[in-house]
């Protein structure tokens, strides 16, 4: 299907910062600082959002704070991919209405994907009175504009329409901690799976142009970022709506030739577009970090089908198995939905028969969840919600069995990993990432944090490793 792209002029965004100084300007005469509060849903993208969006509060003069109560304005940046995120969403979003009463002047804003869906936006509108502005990803270039009405003029804004989606060069990010950062390469989907909403909340596939990727990940390392995330709904159809050739493996090399001392991941692979190139390139390349997350989702070519996933059991195993050759010590990761609809028990059993062979480092698993508006959604689907959490409950097991193997495996071993953080853990006070991703907990300075370290392994549970540094 045609589609138009949209990239955003520099003066839109400059107009939008211009509407921050001024609101920087009224905060700046205010007895205290005012505080705003950003609640993040959802995946990774949702987060990179979020960081947009506490940017803008920045340089609107906001401190931040987690408590909504002492909060001027509350935004909720949500997520439709399941039903339990919404629901959670919903029930947080009607309890402000006690910090409502408590502060009338308080603004409450809600985005994301959930918002965009028209009859989430319809849900919102007429049944939380105490959501004051809604907008959906495509909207959030415009966030201070949209603010600005709905604080200035106490009108609610709604900002919900169909969009095919945008490109925003410019706005500004407020980033947590300086270790890890994301890093977005291209937004929105074209694979139409039949369980997912992505390609009609998020829009189009769209690929930042590689020169404005490049000279983000130069101001990140330069800002002393060690791990650098690049995200897309699937990665590895970058590049193809722009003229100048770079694919994702290109855009690998150009961020690796940057100089310094960091790691480069990715996040999401699809299998239907992973290629040999992309393997050797990730070889290659001595910063990119050697860990895939490849979706599978299941391991029954009936249900890919029926799930339009372009590829089948034996398609993924090759590129598996080619990975591998270019990579022996690979850590790999999956998704995998139970429960589809139409599944049934030789379905499930072909999936548990892929992740032993597989055997993948780690899992997210999850039980199906029908979306408003999908092909599955409409899909017979007898099998009860009991039989198919007794599918999970073995699904996970299996998967826990594996990744408790391979952490052994680790054991007596020494390793280089990044140290990212402070734990609430005891003796273990610092967490730290191996170069495949694997969360290893440490005991040392909190000086460490955001150095490499050798660290030998003495010790392994199911999901995280115990090391001691050298």
């Amino acid at each position: 299907m045609a589609y138009k792209r949209t990239e955003i002029d520099e003066k839109e965004i400059a107009r939008q910062r211009d509407i921050c100084a001024r609101i920087r300007a009224e905060n700046a005469g205010l007895p205290e600082r005012p505080l705003a509060l950003v609640d993040t849903y959802g995946c990774q993208q949702n987060e990179e959002d979020s960081e947009r969006l506490r940017g803008y509060l920045a340089e609107m003069g906001f401190g931040f704070t987690r408590d909504e109560n002492a909060a001027e304005v509350v935004v909720v940046n949500t997520c439709a991919i399941r039903e339990h995120a919404e629901m959670r969403v919903l029930g947080n979003v009607g309890a402000l209405v006690h910090a409502k009463k408590r502060n009338p002047r308080l603004v409450v804003a809600v985005c994301g994907c959930m918002v965009q869906q028209p009859h989430m936006a319809e849900k919102l509108k007429k049944s939380f009175r105490v959501v004051d502005l809604a907008f959906g990803p495509h909207q959030l270039w415009r966030f201070p504009e949209l603010y600005d009405r709905a604080r200035a003029h106490r009108e609610r804004v709604f900002q919900c329409g169909p969009s095919e989606g945008v490109v925003a060069e410019g706005v500004p990010a407020a980033r947590d901690g300086k270790v890890k950062a994301w890093l977005s390469v291209m937004y929105g989907c074209n694979n139409f799976c039949t369980y997912c909403v992505v390609p009609s909340v998020r829009g189009r596939e769209r690929s930042r142009k590689p020169e404005d990727v490049v000279a983000e990940a130069r101001e990140l390392v330069a800002a002393g970022y060690k791990d650098i995330t690049l995200l897309g709904q699937n990665v590895n159809s970058y590049g193809r709506d722009l003229p100048d050739g770079v694919d994702f493996a290109g855009l690998i090399r150009q961020i690796n030739a940057i100089p310094g001392d960091f790691l480069i991941r990715f996040m999401t692979s699809h299998p239907r577009d992973a290629t040999e190139t992309l393997f050797k390139t990730m070889a290659e390349c001595e910063k990119c970090a050697k860990q895939l997350h490849l979706p599978v989702q299941s391991g029954s070519d009936r249900v890919l089908r029926a799930m339009n996933r372009h590829y089948d059991r034996a398609k993924y195993m090759e590129l598996i198995a080619c990975a591998r050759r270019y990579m022996p010590d690979l850590v790999v990761t999956t998704d995998i939905i139970v429960g589809f609809p139409g599944e049934t028990e030789a379905d499930f059993e072909e999936t548990i028969r892929l992740v032993e062979q597989v055997r993948y480092d780690a899992m997210f698993t999850f039980i199906y969840s029908p979306r408003v508006g999908t092909p599955a959604a409409a899909m017979p689907d007898p099998v009860t919600r009991e039989e198919k959490q007794s599918w999970f409950d073995k699904l996970v097991e299996t998967a826990n069995a594996i990744s408790a193997e391979k952490h052994r495996a680790y054991e007596g071993k020494t390793l280089r990993v990044l140290v990212d953080g402070e734990t609430e853990r005891g003796e273990y006070n610092l967490s730290a990432r191996t170069n495949g991703g694997r969360l290893v907990h440490l005991r040392g300075d909190t000086g460490l944090v955001g150095s490499f370290v050798s660290a030998r392994i003495v010790s392994s549970g199911t999901w995280a490793l115990y090391g001691e540094i050298i």
